[in-house]
């Protein structure tokens, strides 16, 4: 009788065994394929430990990063005093040993001052700061979807804003003039990690170079002097605190930006719950109605043609500089457009407007690779003014717009040029820009409007949120395609192989 019940015994334990193991490899998950493919590396990539995805990996505690920025400017002086706090999801799927930031503002000699750092509430000394790169080594390996908070406490020295030939190199955007404060890429922020490697490009002469995950963003802002404060445009949308200080929040954005100076003016308008304000500077009043206008009609077609706005404002800001340029809800036109502005729709201003407002799509919701990729977006925008003037202003397309806008640079070249590439700025935008409009132009003709805007909707929806590649382009304008050959008009203007 001993002996059966020890056989009993045996045979249980056996039998709980197996189904233990069992139950084990039931909770197995198989790694997740990624909805795009991801971006080419990183020239300088920091150290990251690759390790597989573990089973039951909780779900992230956050969809994006947050970033809460208390700033104090000294209008007078140029300087902003920054308390900075970022909660860093780790959404790489692998685990992180270090984190690498942009801090573009320390590309100008004096004008960051890193001042401290800390991770998880733990002061940080053994980082590195060099150029416009930020290495912070982590105590401890950060899982997948675990969560990571940084403190940046840094002083920010405006440099005057100098410009230079615009022919040779971009105008500056950061800084100051005599009459604004303009804070772009101003605050230190962890770089997207593409296949295991942080992407931080160099800047170059021309074209953007870098490349931003989708954030949150909550901006808390006072002035030195509040009694000479100057009017502010701005990304988010501003809330007033009891303390005397500027809220502007903004979800899902890819880069906060903001403008200040005491000669603006602004003209508002409102379309559904989205805001849309032009800022201008005295004796501009005609032109910075106009920029109003052409941004509300083009917001209208695109979010008709293309899909909706994702925020709640966008401001257009008048440049005390030559250059136009986007950000999220949020861009600039050169003042020397303003300048030409002739109160009709075939201007220089209208075009850049209209070109501006598309990166609200093709930038904002969908980004980029922007210094390996630039065709992305601008070939997208481009084309886009395309479609404003023939939804809006059918009669100056052809009589105006096409020779204006494209033929009259006899652009050349491939397409799909990084902005290293570019032998100069006309080149380079003759290429990724105008080039790359004549190419969809001629898609569309071959596939006809129905497929062609089923293409472009469909690349907003898998795109938004994401960073997409040529590869992503194509996959998505063949499916549409469907039996129609297009790869002929591929052959001509790109030079590499896409999937």
């Amino acid at each position: 009788m001993r002996n059966h019940r020890k056989l009993f015994l045996f045979l249980l334990s056996f039998l709980l065994l197996i189904a233990a193991c069992s139950s084990n490899a039931s909770t197995e998950t198989p790694p997740t394929e990624q909805i795009f493919p991801t971006n080419p590396a990183s020239e300088t990539p920091a150290p990251v430990a690759e390790t597989p995805l573990p089973t039951n990996t909780p779900p992230p505690a956050l969809e994006r990063a947050t970033y809460t920025l208390n700033t104090l400017i000294d209008y007078d002086a140029h300087t902003a005093t920054v308390d900075e706090t970022i909660q860093y999801p780790n959404l790489t799927g692998n685990q992180l040993n270090t984190l690498v930031l942009a801090a573009t503002p320390n590309l100008w000699d004096g004008s960051f001052v890193l001042n401290s750092i800390a991770v998880d509430g733990q002061p940080v000394s053994n980082f590195s700061l060099t150029s416009q790169r930020i290495d912070i080594p982590l105590a401890s390996l950060l899982p997948p979807n675990g969560v990571v908070e940084l403190r940046l406490n840094f002083t920010l020295n405006l440099p005057f804003a100098e410009q230079e030939d615009p022919g040779i190199s971009r105008p500056r955007i950061y800084g100051y003039t005599n009459r604004q404060i303009n804070l772009v890429n101003w605050y230190p922020f962890v770089v997207p990690n593409i296949n295991a490697e942080w992407t931080l490009h160099d800047p170059w002469y021309y074209g953007e170079h870098l490349v931003y995950d989708p954030a949150d963003y909550e901006v808390n802002l006072k002035f030195a002097d509040p009694a000479s404060a100057p009017i502010v445009a701005s990304s988010g949308v501003p809330e007033a605190l009891p303390d005397g200080s500027i809220r502007y929040t903004i979800e899902s954005a890819r880069a906060f930006a903001l403008s200040a100076s005491r000669d603006f003016q602004v003209s508002s308008t409102q379309i559904d719950d989205v805001t849309i304000s032009s800022y201008y500077f005295p004796f501009y009043e005609s032109a910075g109605q106009g920029a109003l206008q052409a941004t509300l009609e083009s917001f209208q077609v695109y979010s008709q043609v293309y899909g909706p706005y994702t925020h709640k404002s966008l401001a257009i800001v008048m440049g005390d500089f030559n250059d136009g340029m986007e950000y999220s809800a949020f861009f600039y036109l050169s003042k020397g457009s303003y300048d030409l502005y002739d109160g009709t729709y075939a201007n220089l201003m209208t075009t850049v407007a209209v070109h501006e407002t598309a990166h609200q799509w093709w930038f904002e919701q969908v980004a980029n690779d922007q210094a390996l990729q630039p065709w992305l977006d601008e070939t997208l925008s481009t084309y886009s003014e395309r479609i404003y003037y023939e939804k809006t202003h059918p009669d100056l397309l052809d009589q105006w717009w096409w020779y204006y806008r494209l033929a009259a640079y006899n652009p050349q070249g491939f397409v799909d040029i990084p902005i290293y590439e570019g032998q100069g700025f006309q080149p380079y935008t003759s290429a990724a820009y105008r080039q790359g409009a004549y190419f969809l132009e001629k898609v569309r003709e071959r596939i006809g409007d129905e497929a062609f805007f089923a293409f472009m909707q469909d690349y907003l929806n898998q795109g938004r949120g994401r960073i997409v590649t040529g590869n992503d382009f194509f996959r998505i304008l063949r499916a549409h395609a469907g039996s129609t050959d297009i790869s002929d008009l591929i052959n001509q203007y790109f030079r590499s192989v896409y999937q």
